[in-house]
């Protein structure tokens, strides 16, 4: 078993890494290519708002991106209303960055957390619109199988509020939005370092999406690879399954059987 032909399958697309990645917070352009390549990453998010899609003459970020190597995920980071978020997203597809969207609708500027009431209402004007829709959604089943139902394409709760770095705080809710919902889940958000990762692969979610965890850290590019490896040795602990716990000791090598 390996995961080379695991593949993971958004939307009729077909992608060999399971982690995804931001471009935000890197001390420089070149560190930013240097920790994608390590990371494996093939979907990259990409804010719009940093990004200068209108004056293409000056430089952009996108420059230093190979859109040939990478798939570029548009993301709403910023947006507070649903027609701002709408509005960024046909921005965004118009400049010819793509029509697959990280959606995102921001509650407050403290917490970070997604305002669900705006984030249906641009999901249903965005996929109508022809989009291909990845929310970035609470933890919270209901909200998430009503996103499947608008038509998005996955769905991405959070793990831990953007940038925390506390891990995955909420295990037991992943696992039932995986049972409430048919379409790829994604934890987004609050993954610090590779172990945080590895722990959500393991719970079956088809992919991690990440920035902070690896642009904030001490060597971005270090943890980048650390990041890659585990992810795919998340999955590949998941798909061998696990034994179970249990209270008390079993011995690795029983005695039944033996010649006395």
């Amino acid at each position: 078993m390996s995961t080379t032909n695991d593949k993971l399958i958004i939307a009729g697309r077909e992608f060999s890494s399971r982690l995804m990645v931001g471009t935000g917070k890197y001390a420089s352009n070149e560190q930013m290519v240097a920790a994608l390549e390590a990371s494996g990453a093939e979907i990259i998010t990409v804010a719009v708002r940093r990004v200068n899609i209108t004056d293409r003459s000056k430089e952009s970020l996108l420059d230093f991106i190979d859109t040939k190597k990478y798939t570029l995920l548009p993301n709403t980071a910023g947006c507070y209303t649903a027609d701002d978020a709408v509005r960024t997203c046909r921005l965004a597809r118009e400049a010819g960055m793509s029509d697959m969207v990280k959606l995102e609708v921001l509650g407050n500027e403290k917490t970070l957390y997604p305002d669900n009431e705006e984030l249906l209402k641009a999901a249903k004007i965005l996929v109508k619109d022809g989009f291909t829709v990845l929310p970035y959604t609470s933890d919270d089943p209901i909200v998430c199988k009503k996103l499947e139902d608008i038509g998005c394409a996955a769905v991405m709760p959070l793990g831990a509020p953007i940038g925390s770095g506390l891990g995955i705080r909420n295990p037991y809710t992943i696992r039932i939005i995986m049972e409430t919902v048919k379409v790829p889940v994604i934890v987004d958000a609050g993954v610090g370092t590779a172990s945080d990762a590895a722990i959500a692969m393991e719970l079956g979610v088809d992919g991690v999406l990440m920035n902070t965890g690896i642009a904030g850290a001490q060597n971005p590019i270090a943890m980048a690879e650390a990041m890659n490896l585990a992810v795919r040795a998340g999955r590949l602990a998941y798909r061998a399954g696990r034994i179970p716990k249990k209270l008390y000791a079993t011995a690795s090598s029983p005695i039944e059987g033996m010649i006395e």
